[in-house]
């Protein structure tokens, strides 16, 4: 019987959440961020070539989500909030890191090995 790899299951339940999140970008950008944490430990545990890419995006994702959570705790932005809309430009990282994310699975699902 073939030992189970923890690092391989945790990496591929990071995918996942990364995934289910992305269904519903606001109410599962809690997921989003769990997903690309998890697969930011498991890179560094595997001394992959793209962890510091993992990092950078988990970061990124990480600091817009708790802007974007702090952001609606105050009302929002723009429109009748007190808070012109420059303030969404703290949103920023999360879909910045989001769309580096993705595209970096995309290079390691389909590049060269």
């Amino acid at each position: 019987m073939k030992k189970l790899d923890w690092k391989k299951v945790s990496y591929i339940i990071g995918i996942v959440l990364f995934i289910v999140g992305t269904l519903d970008p606001l109410e599962g950008s809690v997921l989003i961020v769990l997903g690309s944490v998890l697969m930011t430990i498991v890179a560094n545990r595997k001394n992959d070539r793209h962890k510091k890419w993992f990092l950078l995006n988990a970061i990124l994702i990480t600091v817009g989500v708790i802007f974007l959570f702090y952001l609606s705790s105050l009302g929002g932005f723009g429109g009748t909030s007190n808070l012109s809309w420059w303030w969404g430009l703290l949103i920023l990282p999360y879909p910045v890191g989001w769309l580096l994310q993705v595209i970096l699975l995309l290079l390691r699902a389909f590049g060269k090995k």
